[in-house]
């Protein structure tokens, strides 16, 4: 190990760092999991020569490597153990070109979501994704995961915001994925296969992204409030119903509002209520607004839009503030599971009934507008215990049994690996698992996550 260490050195001297703070910190990401051992060092890739450079390396002596950006990961995907090299491409955070009149970017992995959309403001541009995280995560972390955030529901998942991706493999080699035009259906599409992947393919160094014009007008935000998570479940299901789109519709329930609302030194709501935050925009929001809150109201749900700038930005550092207020709690394990929309009352009754029958708290939040949820599990100490992994296990089954996913945009990683066959079955399984090996043939490429390998 300390030979492949020296070969690192070699080539790309202090960028190879061994301090064993950096090196402890690189076991584990924000869902609290940590892997076992230590990793041998942690390269600070600044360009694609500096990847190429390392994965040869580690080819030529087949050490494991696991691409980290800024570990804020959910899943345990990026987190590194023994015997492992972590490539870190968290330096790489240059925006490489910007096309107005082509709508696209071209940037590295390691830029933060909130930096690249200021710079792109000033052209008048956006890029859509907008995880909560969005101060803290990257562009590169979006895409192995596939996270895609609050604005989904009407602007679409990162998915559909990537053109392009140039792909460093196991062995060194360079591929340039995708396309820079609008249509393009040339071979099979890779870049999509790529995002989502968790790093089991290759190490994406530079994304050609799909930009949006700003959206004109001026956004519009409201709330109602409901009796319970159910009820504004219900709610929000009816608003997807009444064929009006908002652009961000989230759903608190009482104990995640009641958190936050602790956190924030804010004024308690009424116990047991849940809140729906919805936010229209473009030229239609004032008339949207409106319908919704109409559609709202007749839900059950009292309603109130917001009277300024100012409070309609509370709403949304409320929302914002989730996982920290989640902190305060406990630990807690965050997971992310998808439904139909019109399937999430029910998913809501499945949530509370997991809560009675195995004792635990669950506090959830939503992504409504597309039937993403993200229940916490709370419970004291540094390790799941058995009894919370029973409860997400019986929720994790529950969101199949209603025809939804187990994850939405946190990914596999280590912590979910478990139940992948439940959802894919034997034979896709297995395909999928086959299909990382023809990138990776070795194996090294972020060994043991999404795959038992």
């Amino acid at each position: 190990m300390t030979d492949v260490v020296a070969a690192l050195r070699a080539q790309l001297g202090d960028r190879v760092d061994t301090d064993p703070d950096l090196l402890e910190r690189a076991r584990a990401d924000k869902s609290g999991h940590a892997a076992a051992g230590t990793p041998l060092a942690v390269v600070h890739a600044a360009s694609v020569d500096d990847v190429q450079a390392t994965m040869r390396i580690a080819t030529a002596t087949a050490t494991p490597v696991v691409v980290r950006g800024a570990g804020t990961g959910l899943a345990g995907a990026a987190n590194a153990g023994a015997g492992e090299i972590v490539l870190s491409v968290r330096a790489m955070t240059r925006i490489l070109e910007v096309r107005p009149d082509d709508l696209l970017a071209v940037v590295e992995p390691g830029i933060l979501n909130a930096d690249l959309n200021a710079a792109l403001a000033a052209q008048g541009l956006w890029w859509a994704p907008d995880p909560a995280s969005r101060d803290i995560s990257t562009v590169g972390g979006n895409i192995a995961t596939g996270a895609g955030g609050l604005l989904c529901a009407k602007y679409g998942v990162v998915r559909d915001a990537v053109l392009g991706v140039d792909l460093v493999l196991a062995d060194g080699r360079l591929l340039r994925l995708g396309h820079r035009s609008v249509k393009g259906v040339t071979g099979l599409d890779l870049t999509s296969l790529v995002i989502g992947s968790e790093g089991t393919l290759g190490v994406v160094v530079a994304a050609t992204l799909k930009l949006r014009r700003l959206v004109p007008g001026h956004a519009r935000t409201l709330t109602a409030t409901f009796p319970d998570a159910r009820a504004a479940a219900a709610g929000a299901a009816a608003v997807t119903a009444s064929g009006v789109q908002p652009a961000i519709m989230e759903l608190m329930d009482a104990a995640s509002l009641a958190a936050v609302h602790a956190l924030l030194g804010l004024e308690q709501v009424t116990p047991g209520r849940a809140q729906l935050t919805v936010q229209t925009d473009g030229a239609a929001a004032d008339a949207e607004a409106e319908a919704i809150a109409a559609t709202l109201a007749a839900a059950g749900g009292t309603v109130r839009l917001a009277a300024d700038d100012a409070e309609a930005e509370l709403l949304w550092r409320i929302r914002r503030s989730m996982h920290p207020a989640m902190e305060t709690l406990g630990t807690t394990l965050i997971e992310d599971v998808s439904v139909p929309r019109s399937a999430l009352p029910a998913m809501f009754d499945e949530i509370a009934r997991v809560e009675r029958e195995h004792g635990v708290r669950i506090p959830t939040v939503c992504h409504a507008g597309d039937g993403n949820l993200h229940p916490n599990f709370v419970f004291s100490g540094t390790e799941v215990p058995p009894e919370i992994w029973a409860a997400a296990d019986d929720l994790f089954r529950a969101a199949l049994r209603l025809g939804g996913t187990l994850t939405g945009e946190h990914g596999v990683g280590v912590l979910k690996r478990r139940w992948l066959r439940d959802e894919l079955g034997d034979d896709q399984w297995e395909l999928q698992r086959q299909i990382t090996r023809v990138f990776d043939p070795a194996g090294i490429l972020n060994p043991g996550k999404v795959f038992d390998r």
